[in-house]
């Protein structure tokens, strides 16, 4: 089996990414002693490099970086409860993926390469082909359809997203589910990551993978 990760593989994706975690952090005013929350490229490319998923990566940001949690909507005190925390998470989550599925609808284009290595597979009858991204089924969809069309995407053997698991990359569990799924024993999947938390993920699945770097890996050593 061939597996793609999507964001960064399929679709270079970490900009709007960020672009839309701002958007969704200036729109509820988060603020932490008075300053606004906004990730710069560089700090997101330490969140790409160190935590799997959107939600988390927030968790890792307010809990590990900052310390704190930010006040928002105009002054509401900081949440105080763990309830509390992930109820503001989710509602940044879900406004921040109703701004990314814009700004893919503007400005996504598959990576060069991508969709002639997919036919090729898809041609083969003895290859199965997948998407395994930790990100949420409303993002990745728009990102696939778009991207892939609607005719490749109806050809694919299996896709498991971050909705589809209860652990996300670096875990393993996303590319064990898809082994599963297809049926098939990991040491006969192929995975193609960009980032060192998907590649963990894929060789702690019992897989081989294949690293394509991008803007955000350049510099790292794989």
């Amino acid at each position: 089996a061939l597996l793609f990760d999507c964001d960064g593989v399929i679709i270079e994706t970490e900009e709007l990414h960020r672009l839309a975690y701002n958007a969704a952090f200036k729109e509820f005013n988060l603020q932490i002693n008075n300053e606004p929350v906004e990730w710069t490229v560089a700090y997101y490319d330490v969140l790409q490099n160190t935590v799997g998923g959107g939600k988390n990566k927030m968790f890792f940001h307010f809990r590990n970086t900052t310390g704190t949690f930010p006040s928002f909507e105009d002054g509401k005190d900081a949440p105080s409860t763990p309830e509390e925390e992930q109820a503001l998470v989710d509602r940044l989550q879900a406004r921040k993926t109703d701004v990314y599925k814009e700004l893919i609808a503007e400005k996504a284009k598959a990576r060069p390469g991508v969709l002639e290595l997919m036919d090729e597979a898809l041609a083969d009858e003895n290859i199965l082909v997948g998407v395994c991204s930790a990100s949420t089924k409303a993002a990745v969809t728009k990102v696939l359809d778009v991207t892939l069309g609607e005719e490749r995407r109806k050809q694919l053997d299996v896709t498991i997203l971050g909705d589809d698991v209860s652990r996300l990359k670096p875990d393993p569990l996303i590319y064990v589910t898809a082994a599963e799924r297809l049926g098939i024993d990991p040491k006969r999947c192929v995975v193609i990551e960009d980032s060192i938390v998907g590649l963990k993920a894929a060789k702690g699945a019992g897989m081989r993978c294949v690293v394509t770097y991008t803007t955000s890996t350049e510099n790292e050593d794989f």
